[in-house]
């Protein structure tokens, strides 16, 4: 159905515009959240060194205090900005549909972030409102950072898997918590409850090219539980987890590299593996294993992160 011309007394109605494409991010191992009402917290966030922060105005912060937290979210993005240029910043809003989102928006956003954190999405038809909303607010310019974190949000992941690929989104994270008070199961800390889910938003993630973020380790102080748990994130395929904590994120930044010995083993396993490619055969043992272009592939992969 196409839209009635202007009368002569009336001004041609201007279409909004998107913004471009966005260059993508560099690797974020770590993305560091604090509450938006707590600007003294937010001050501190650069000090672990984590590749990404939020300011968070969802679950951090109370109902009540949420006006306020808008203010200082802005105010603290902006300082952030000014002391830390390369910084990823990143402010995560309320879920859409919620009586919070469009105050978000509107009046929580300073324009020189990064980013904004979209929590709960759980298709792709909610991604067009998302972008409406940062036209109105001028903030069209902002990536966004999708949370996949409830039952219907991974029941949907063909759905999601369409979703990540829309040019704005810049990465992706899976949220355990929510998503297993949603389905009304329990937490443990071996996470079976939740690998499916988690390995079905890796699995969207990366057929839709953009980087996943894993779950939270919701006991900050257990050290050998959150390097236990991020082994599995990374062995599924995430690129780095969310912190909750500043001592998770040196944690976080060591386990979602290379180590240098597995740097080591893959140039040496590609130094066989090219022997192997000159005398023209497809496969070759290695340290008691068989390797082929798969394994190959996996340590070039390795050795360009």
């Amino acid at each position: 159905m196409t839209e009635n011309p202007p009368t002569e007394d009336q001004e041609p109605r201007p279409r909004r515009k998107r913004a471009d494409v966005l260059a993508p991010l560099p690797r974020m191992r770590s993305l560091l959240f604090a509450p938006a009402s707590r600007p003294d917290v937010c001050a501190k966030l650069p000090r672990s060194d984590p590749h990404g922060v939020v300011l968070d105005l969802e679950d951090a912060v109370a109902p009540a205090a949420k006006a306020e937290a808008r203010v200082q979210a802005r105010a603290s993005a902006a300082e952030l900005r000014r002391l830390h240029p390369d910084l990823a910043i990143f402010v995560r809003v309320n879920p859409l549909g919620t009586e919070w989102f469009a105050a978000d928006v509107a009046e929580g956003l300073d324009e020189e972030l990064t980013g904004i954190v979209v929590p709960k999405l759980e298709m792709g038809a909610q991604v067009d409102p998302v972008l409406d909303a940062l036209i109105e607010a001028g903030r069209n310019h902002l990536r966004l950072l999708v949370g996949v974190e409830t039952a219907a949000g991974v029941a949907n992941v063909a759905g999601i898997d369409r979703m990540l690929r829309h040019p704005r989104i810049c990465g992706a994270y899976f949220g355990a918590e929510d998503f297993i008070t949603d389905m009304g199961g329990v937490r443990t800390d071996e996470g079976l409850e939740v690998l499916y889910a988690r390995s079905q938003v890796a699995l969207a993630a990366r057929l839709a090219r953009v980087p996943v973020l894993d779950q939270v380790v919701a006991a900050f102080g257990d050290d050998e539980r959150f390097l236990a748990d991020a082994a599995v994130g990374r062995s599924i395929g995430y690129s780095g987890k969310l912190c909750i904590h500043p001592s998770q994120v040196p944690l976080a930044n060591q386990c979602f590299s290379p180590s240098p010995e597995e740097r080591e083993r893959a140039r040496a396993l590609l130094a066989v593996w090219e022997e192997a490619q000159a005398r023209g055969e497809a496969s070759v043992a290695f340290e008691g294993q068989m390797v082929d272009e798969p394994l190959a592939r996996r340590a070039r992969a390795l050795l360009d992160e």
